[in-house]
């Protein structure tokens, strides 16, 4: 089987200027990886940070460039942003 391991990120927006993410960032993130596992969309996850841009890292079977993972992504991102607003 092959697989093929993904690393999205993005600027969403900072806790404490542009140091850190909030924590309920980092767990929203996780809850919609944790769906896309479910769904079997990916095969495992981790969630990371570096100062406030959020890293989305998977491994799935789908091959490169797999719109359903950039949208997945994508739709992480947005929810994350609208967190980090307030």
């Amino acid at each position: 089987m092959k697989v093929t391991v993904s690393a999205i990120k993005a600027d969403i927006g900072g806790y404490v200027g542009h140091s850190s993410s909030h924590p309920q960032v980092l767990e929203t993130a996780r809850k919609g990886m944790d769906r896309a596992k479910t769904s079997g969309l990916i095969i495992d996850y981790h969630v990371t940070r570096c100062g406030d841009d959020l890293q989305l890292i998977m491994t799935h079977k789908n091959g490169i460039n797999y719109g359903d993972i950039h949208e997945m992504a994508w739709n992480i991102f947005v929810d994350c942003t609208a967190l980090a607003k307030n």
